[in-house]
């Protein structure tokens, strides 16, 4: 009998393990391009479908939140805060409770998914983030009056909180400043990139939808 039950628990050890690999095997790896907004939608093609969907529904241009996620995960699905050590080699936690592509912190992640219903969406899902991402600017247009292709004041906003840009809390962060400069730059070339491709990108995901 304890034979069987030692067999019984290493199948179902071995059985977690192979979901488990399964599940990071089907994980989707960074765009080999990130400095081609084009090129990162060709390689995900789904990424587009999500991207303008939100566009869609919360009004920024896909430019934005694109440029957000190059600059807060670079891509990677399971993105977090380095660990924290004390005296260099003790592990005693993470700067932050960020994850994922959007690097969105977890109470703010509860008040999104509390705010749109979406109780099954995951920080590490894209059109999930790329969801949160706009409603963010949406509160942001709303509570700040940021325009919703400012990406500059949005990532101030994005990075110091909507109390934390009013107080003006970046201002004495100059390398804040210099990271939401580079975010609003970066936005400015994908929008322009897209400018280029958007109709290849729309008749591709056309053609899929009717024909598979």
């Amino acid at each position: 009998m304890l034979i069987v039950q030692k067999k019984i628990k290493k199948n179902k050890l071995l059985i977690t393990i192979g979901f488990s690999a399964a599940l990071t095997g089907c994980a989707t790896p960074p765009p080999q391009n990130k400095s081609d907004i084009c090129e990162i939608f060709r390689e995900n093609r789904s990424w587009y479908k999500a991207s303008a969907s939100a566009s869609d529904k919360w009004g920024m241009p896909i430019a934005v939140p694109i440029s957000f996620m190059y600059q807060e995960s670079g891509f990677r699905h399971n993105a977090r805060p380095p660990m924290r050590y004390f005296l260099g080699f003790i592990p005693y936690g993470r700067a932050s409770s960020a994850y994922g592509y959007s690097q969105a912190k977890t109470p703010t992640w509860d008040d999104y998914v509390k705010d749109t219903g979406r109780l099954f969406a995951s920080r590490s899902n894209f059109a999930d983030a790329v969801d949160f991402i706009g409603w963010y600017i949406d509160k942001t247009h709303q509570v700040n009056k940021v325009p919703k292709d400012d990406a500059y004041r949005l990532y101030l906003n994005y990075h110091e909180g909507w109390g934390g840009y009013r107080r003006g809390s970046h201002q004495q962060k100059a390398w804040l400043l210099r990271t939401a400069r580079q975010v609003d730059d970066r936005a400015r070339i994908y929008q322009q990139q897209l400018n280029g491709c958007e109709n290849e990108l729309q008749r591709g995901w056309l053609r899929r939808l009717l024909f598979g």
